[in-house]
């Protein structure tokens, strides 16, 4: 009687001990394009390409008392396809045609330089996080370049820890809301109309 009632303290001691210890997630993030984007081109072609500058897939844990276990990441065949899609479409929305490899068009490099989700370190439980993400940006035409920087962040409390579905729902508004201000800087059409 004693065995089995031992047996079961630490069959429940073993559970409680893995509910702490979350899983590694991994995230496919499908951003879109929420700004007002006013036509400025005549159907000219540019040259659209997004590139993942990030040094890693990862974006950090989430926290927890095994935070080594909880790492989140982003794989660039997951993002860059859709990153592309939401660029080209912005770029019709802008009055240009892209095109893959128009000679002596102007040029749109979209670079994802930073995707980060940090959640605290020196809790038990994962209560909140801090996800950022950063585009750089480069404009070649025949004349000019122009480089810029657009980020977007939020911070996220949450009761219980997230689960893949709201992470992934996360990372998606925040690439969002960090692509629709790269289109929302008007040198962009006006740099791509010359």
């Amino acid at each position: 009687m004693r065995n089995r009632l031992l047996l079961s303290l630490f069959a429940v001691a073993s559970v409680t001990l893995a509910g702490c210890a979350l899983s590694p997630q991994q995230l496919d993030p499908d951003p879109k394009i929420n700004a007002q984007i006013n036509p400025v081109g005549h159907g000219q072609p540019v040259v659209v390409r997004v590139v993942d500058g990030r040094p890693s897939p990862s974006l950090g844990t989430r926290g927890g008392l095994y935070a080594e276990t909880s790492t989140i990441s982003v794989a660039s065949t997951s993002v860059v396809p859709k990153l592309q899609t939401q660029a080209e479409a912005a770029v019709r929305l802008l009055g240009f045609t892209p095109s893959a490899n128009a000679y002596n068009a102007p040029q749109l490099t979209i670079i994802l330089s930073e995707l980060k989700y940090q959640s605290p370190k020196d809790g038990v439980y994962v209560t909140e996080a801090d996800i950022t993400a950063t585009f750089r940006t480069e404009v070649k035409n025949s004349q000019r370049s122009y480089n810029g920087r657009y980020g977007a962040s939020l911070n996220q409390r949450f009761g219980s820890a997230p689960n893949q579905q709201t992470n992934t729902k996360l990372v998606s508004d925040v690439l969002s809301d960090a692509l629709s201000r790269v289109f929302k800087d008007q040198t962009i059409g006006q740099m791509l109309s010359q």
